[in-house]
This record gives C-alpha cells, structure tokens and sequence, in this order.
C-alpha cells in the first residue's frame, strides 16, 4: 500500500483536524495535572516525602489503561475509545475537585487515576491518525494530530494562571481549576464523537484495495511477542519507554522543582507552557524531517537532545534556564516519539496496531511512574542534581544501545 491515499470520500483532513483537537483538549488538562498533582496531594495528606507518588498514581493508571485501551480499538474502533477516555477523565477531574473540598485523600487519588486512565486512551489518537496514510507518511501523519497539543500550551496560561494568580496555595483554590479541567474533558467528548467514519475503518478498507491491487492478503493478528520480535520494533519500543519515561518522570517533577527554587506557582505554567510547545511546536516539520532521514537516526538524535536538557537541570534555577532546559526535554522527545509511534505502526497491521501501541504505552507509563516515584524520593533527600543524573544516564543507555544494535531490515526502514 506504499504511496496510496485514502479515498477521497472519506474525511482525511477532517478526522485528522479532529484528532489533533482532541489532543489540544488533553494537553490542556494535563498542564493542570502537571503543575498541581505534587501539591495536591501533599496538601491533602500533609506528608511531603510522598510528593512523586501523585505523578506516579497519574502516569501508572494511564500505563494500566493504555494496553486494554488498545486492544478495544483493534476490535471496536479508535472513536469509542477515545471517546470513553474524556469521560473517564471527566468523572476523574470532578472526583479530584471534591476531594480538595472535602480534604479527602481517596479521593484525589481516585480522581488522578480517572485523569491518568484518560490520556493513556486519547494518546492513542496517533494511532487513529496513522490508520489514514499510507506507509511513507505515518511519521508527519502521527505529527499532525500531536499538533494539536500545542494549542493546548496555551490553556494553561489563559485559563489556569489567572485562577492561581494573587492567591494562597491551598486546597480551596485548587477546586476550580479542577471543575475547568473537567469541562475540557466535555468538549473534548464532543468532539472525539464527531469524528466519521472510524479511522479503523479506512486503515481497513485501505488494507483491501491494497490486496486488489495486488498486494498479499491481510494475515490474522499475530500474537503480541510476536510482533515484539519484528525486526525495527525492538529498538523503537526502547526509544518509546526512554523518551516517554523520563519526558513525563521529569515533567512531571517539575512544579515542586520550581517552587523548590523559590518561585511562584502560577511560573510553573510558563516552564510547563514553553515545554508543550518544545513537544509540539516544531512537530510538523519534525514529522517530515523524520520520514526523510529515517526513524533509526531519529530515535538516538531525539534521545541525545533530551540527554543535554536533563544534564542542565543540574544547575540551571532561573525560569527562564528552566524553560529552556523543559523545552529541550521536549523537543529531544518529540523527534524520539514521532519516530517510534512510526517505526511500531509500520510493522503493525491495522488490527494489531492498537495493542502494539497500547502495550509500549503501558511499559512506557509504567516506568515513567516509577521515575517519577523513585525521583520525588531522591529530590527529598539529594536534591535536583540525583534527578538530573538519573534521567541522563536513563536518555544515554537506550541511545548507545539503539546505535550499536543490529540495524532493521532496509526495506522497512524509510528512505534516508
């Protein structure tokens, strides 16, 4: 199917458009999660050693849910999957606005696992977004819809900053931004079921006019250790967990990282802001410079940018050397990320492609949650510098591993 496009009945650019709203909407909700998940649950249990376990809680539900979330689109579709994921975050954000009027641990926690288990299923939107393009350009496929989470860099600065700005930081005024989280979630249901037909549905018929044209019959879902052994996925399922793992670990360090040094709260949404658009701001040019060199380049470049941002933390204080390090993290994890959602989708058939994804997603969460775990506990005690350290040496490993690592197959490797 290599070089053919959808039909041109179907709404390519519309679905595509849709999909990446929908992953502005995320991008907005997650800054809120980002800035205030530490606080959140340190205020409530007063505990401070415990401030990563609220980005873990967050990253592991959205791990445990990314794999089933993926399997329930090969079968029923990507739109009510993604759908159902802005209404598990709903419910997920009211529950964390209740449990900061109350003073209620369980349910923050409760909330952050509905807020988590919705961004592992809308970030499989990729996947929806490589279903509609040919092979040769699923990496700027994959880059349009991530777009759109660059327009979210700027929901949290609009909206969020303002309900911060001038107040105390305490449970009460953290209850609002929680109920605004919430009805971004709404309008993201909304649109997420505007979205016809079903991405699934196109990558299908475009699998059958392949084989009427004389491509080879589409094979039964193979076994997922099985796909795991093909050829290019082991080492782009190692940048995945890399890049994703220590991005979200340390991004989601990051408020207690700024107050740490002795800023305000509302300036974690300016280093959160100029980080989302270091992720996404460059990512349709990223996209095709991907498609063009080659995924395997991609995979160590991205690593090796992500690598010189985490060894800055080390000393940078300011918010503007912050900004800039956060920037870099995300910049080095978009080149990284759009290179493996890519390289995993290509060796995917349409109804394997869901689980694939979705298990690198819950592997990649997983550890990211640990990071972020075991991180909050080295701040505790070492300060940034442990962090710094761990999340280079966590960047570098998989680099060299990917660069001296037996190359994929040329054939299915992009031109470059």
């Amino acid at each position: 199917m290599n070089g053919r496009i959808a039909a041109p009945s179907h709404p390519v650019r519309r679905n595509t458009a849709l999909l990446s709203a929908c992953l502005l909407l995320l991008s907005g909700v997650l800054q809120l999660a980002v800035a205030v998940a530490t606080i959140t649950l340190v205020l409530v249990t007063g505990i401070e050693s415990i401030l990563g376990l609220g980005p873990a809680i967050f990253l592991t539900a959205g791990a445990l849910a990314a794999l089933p979330a993926g399997r329930l689109m090969d079968r029923f579709g990507r739109v009510p999957v993604i759908a159902g994921g802005f209404v598990v975050g709903m419910a997920g954000c009211l529950l964390t606005a209740l449990g900061c009027v109350v003073d209620s641990a369980p349910l923050v926690i409760l909330g952050f696992l509905g807020v988590g288990a919705m961004n592992g299923a809308v970030l499989l939107a990729r996947t929806a977004a490589a279903d509609m393009y040919p092979e040769d350009k699923k990496a700027r496929a994959i880059s349009y819809v991530l777009f759109g989470a660059l327009f979210g860099a700027a929901l949290g600065p609009l909206v969020f900053r303002p309900l911060f700005a001038g107040k105390d930081l305490e449970l009460d005024t953290l209850v609002v931004p929680w109920f605004a989280a919430a009805a971004m979630c709404v309008v993201g249901l909304a649109i997420a079921l505007s979205i016809r037909p079903d991405p699934r549905t196109i990558a299908l018929e475009l699998q059958a006019a392949g084989v009427a044209a004389g491509d080879p019959p589409a094979e039964p879902a193979a076994p997922l250790r099985e796909i795991l052994r093909r050829p290019g996925v082991p080492s782009a399922v190692i940048a995945a967990l890399a890049s994703f793992a220590v991005m979200a670990g340390v991004m989601n360090l990051t408020g207690y990282i700024v107050v740490g040094h002795q800023h305000e709260q509302a300036d974690v949404f300016t280093v959160i802001s100029l980080h989302i658009v270091g992720m996404f701001g460059l990512v349709l040019v990223v996209g095709q410079l991907v498609d063009r060199v080659g995924r395997r380049r991609s995979l160590i470049a991205g690593l090796a940018v992500m690598a010189v941002s985490t060894v800055m933390l080390a000393w940078v204080v300011s918010i503007p050397a912050m900004s800039l390090s956060l920037f870099l993290l995300g910049l080095g994890w978009n080149v990284s990320y759009v290179a493996a959602s890519a390289e995993l989708v290509t060796h995917a058939k349409p109804v394997e492609r869901g689980r694939l994804v979705g298990f690198t997603d819950l592997m990649a969460g997983l550890l990211a949650a640990g990071l972020a775990l075991v991180g909050g506990l080295a701040y505790t005690e070492w300060g940034v510098v442990a962090i710094a350290v761990g999340a280079t040496v966590a960047v570098v490993g998989p680099a060299l591993v990917i660069l001296f690592g037996r190359r994929p197959v040329p054939a299915l490797e992009p031109a470059g």
